[in-house]
């Protein structure tokens, strides 16, 4: 296995979906099993919903709660070789790049200190429901954030802190996101690729629609290659600029045992890795550590290593040893 930088979403709720509480001595449990000690990395999402907030979504993801703490105490993410990747999301309802700019700055002031990874925007390229893509203004609340965000932390003496966004795969999803690398391509590099350290990907091959297993490992080499070589280049972002998986999971459920889970993981990482040195990927963050809800059918309910109430399926052994063996 390569060297990368292994990591997980660690809390419980999938957008509008979650289950029991998150248990936060189940969890420090179970992560310090994945980690055993070496640098892993740990995603959280905050979000900007703007005024007025669509209830249901502030309902469901607790904006203000959230920015004042988030599922483990601070120092959790700061000890045990724990590295904190923040995701700062753009959901409001119609375009508020002043409002979102200071929500941005309230993030960095509350998490400038304790993150080590902040990404702008979740998969801006397509305009899927509950992910920022679906949101009005969102390019520039990328853009505009990137920068905002590295002036912001330079000035808090929070240099080391690396800024990026991600985007989803494959291409051909939804029709295409052709317009948004072009919106990219416009900017001058000084305006955008000069803030950004990383680009992360959401890769999903098989979680939403089944695929013969045989195809798994070149659907993922696909995905990372294309963002790569066809994508980022369009965006002034060189082989220079890491890429991170930020998110990869596939989910037990009707016609999908633990054991097809475990299968298939093991595949997508153990690809990755394999890609790891020639296509400069750096990180590698599992979605996620436990179900959003193992009673519900649909694939976001139960992506999870762990049913809801934290009983490991197959994949949390597979991945453990993943880990171990890099």
């Amino acid at each position: 296995m390569s060297g990368l930088t292994y990591g997980i979403y660690a809390a419980g709720r999938v957008a509008g979906t979650a289950g029991p509480p998150d248990d936060r001595a189940a969890i420090d449990d179970l992560v310090g099993g994945l980690s055993g000690g070496r640098p892993f990395v740990v995603r959280e999402y905050l979000h900007f919903l703007g005024t007025p907030a669509d209830p249901e979504k502030a309902r469901a993801l607790a904006p203000e709660r959230r920015m004042r703490e988030l599922t483990m105490p601070d120092q959790w993410y700061t000890t045990g070789n724990r590295r904190l990747d923040l995701v700062l999301c753009y959901l409001p309802d119609q375009r508020d790049l002043d409002g979102w700019l200071a929500f941005v700055e309230r993030a960095v002031h509350r998490y400038g200190a304790v993150a080590r990874l902040l990404q702008i925007t979740l998969e801006p390229n397509f305009p899927l429901p509950w992910i920022d893509g679906s949101s009005p203004g969102v390019l520039d609340a990328l853009t505009a954030g990137t920068r905002h965000a590295r002036r912001l932390l330079d000035a808090a003496g929070h240099r080391d802190v690396r800024i990026g966004f991600s985007v989803a795969e494959p291409p051909e999803f939804l029709g295409g996101d052709d317009a948004f690398w072009a919106h990219l391509e416009a900017l001058a590099p000084a305006d955008f690729a000069a803030h950004v350290d990383y680009v992360g990907l959401g890769l999903y091959p098989d979680a939403f629609s089944p695929v013969p297993e045989p195809a798994l490992a070149g659907l993922t080499e696909h995905a990372l290659r294309h963002l790569r070589e066809h994508r980022m280049p369009r965006a002034h972002l060189g082989p220079d600029v890491p890429l991170h998986v930020a998110e990869n999971g596939t989910p037990t459920g009707p016609g999908r045992t633990p054991a097809d889970q475990a299968a298939r993981l093991d595949i997508m990482i153990r690809t990755v890795a394999a890609c790891a040195a020639r296509l400069n990927v750096t990180h590698y963050e599992l979605f996620g550590l436990r179900d959003a809800d193992s009673g519900r059918d649909e694939p976001t309910a139960r992506l999870g290593l762990t049913t809801s109430d934290y009983r490991p399926k197959p994949a949390y052994d597979v991945y453990r040893k993943l880990i171990a063996q890099s």
